[in-house]
């Protein structure tokens, strides 16, 4: 059933800006992964983005080299094609949001999440502070950008919608790209976008007013993570250990101090030279609106897993449950 993921060649899978050997490292005590192991981590959307702070901070402070690991990055379609090219064995780890095997493990996708970044959504309601959106009900026959229909977000604002008793064709949804996202909202195309934090100090630069609805007062939509197969947690727990605990010190790093990882963001992603101010804004809304509420960092609640299940099938964004044992695992941030 994975015909047409295997055909993605692995020319793809290894191409995407800044695709190279990255050595990073991890919180102290834990195992190294067999020495110098080279890997591929997809990202969902291109790794410049502040969203992908913890793994880029892992990457340039030398986390993941001082665990034993290369990483190398490339670039998917969207966290759902993401968990479908992991699921397939294509490449060991990727980016999602934690909704994914929701959405695609009903659908015989083995893949798992291994470390969550965060308590709370991660997918924001931003509108146009002049668009009159007050609610989720005051999006009826409104334009709205996402990313791309394979992204996470997308199905996030499914559930958004569907929070207020409204479906997709009650919304002008328009897939708009990691910078159309945002800049439709900007120029006034849309109305407000299924956005994060990343794209938010983009428009306010522009000289527009927005406001943020966050997800989590309206239904139990999750934060981004890492999503491992079941086999790559059978037969390689060392180096899924290695990489995650990598990553949650980049995560810690900007719980403790965003400003000052912020900085030392833009010194490994210079393309934000000049723009720092807003990768403070982007790692502020993250330790406000998204990184808070875990018991344990990295720590999946099942509670909340089953919830969000729950509620996307009464809403007939999926059609059947998963076991919630199937969905996610903690067993390797600790």
């Amino acid at each position: 059933m994975f015909d047409s993921v295997r055909e993605l060649s692995r020319r793809r899978l290894l191409q995407s800006a800044g695709a190279a050997a990255l050595g990073l490292g991890i919180l102290g005590g834990t195992p190294r992964a067999r020495a110098d192991e080279t890997i591929t981590y997809l990202f969902p959307a291109p790794p410049l983005l502040p969203a992908f702070g913890p793994i880029r901070l892992a990457e340039g402070k030398g986390y993941f080299k001082d665990a034993g690991l290369t990483v190398n990055f490339a670039t998917g379609r969207g966290g759902v094609d993401v968990a479908k090219q992991v699921g397939a064995g294509n490449v060991p780890l990727g980016g999602i949001v934690a909704d994914a095997p929701i959405v695609v493990r009903q659908n015989g996708v083995p893949v798992k999440i291994v470390c969550l970044f965060g308590g709370k959504g991660f997918m924001q309601l931003v509108v146009r502070a002049d668009s009159g959106i007050e609610k989720p009900a005051d999006l009826k026959g409104k334009t709205i950008t996402v990313m791309s229909y394979q992204d996470t977000t997308f199905y996030a604002l499914l559930g958004l919608l569907a929070s207020a008793g409204l479906s997709k064709d009650d919304v002008d949804i328009q897939s708009a790209g990691p910078v159309g996202v945002w800049q439709m909202v900007a120029t006034g195309k849309s109305a407000g976008m299924a956005g994060v934090p990343d794209w938010i100090p983009p428009v306010e630069a522009a000289g527009v007013a927005v406001k943020v609805l966050p997800t989590d007062e309206f239904f139990p939509h999750m934060a981004q993570a890492v999503a491992a197969s079941d086999q790559i947690i059978k037969d390689k727990p060392d180096l899924v250990r290695a990489f995650v605990k990598a990553a949650l010190h980049g995560m810690k790093d900007i719980m403790d101090d965003a400003n000052a990882a912020a900085v030392d963001f833009v010194k490994f992603v210079p393309e934000w030279t000049g723009k720092e101010d807003q990768v403070k804004e982007a790692f502020a809304y993250y330790d406000k609106l998204i990184y808070p509420g875990q018991k344990q960092l990295g720590a999946v609640d099942p509670g909340r897993v089953a919830k969000l299940q729950d509620f996307y099938l009464a809403k007939g964004i999926i059609e059947k449950k998963s076991p919630v044992d199937e969905l996610y695992t903690n067993q390797f941030i600790k």
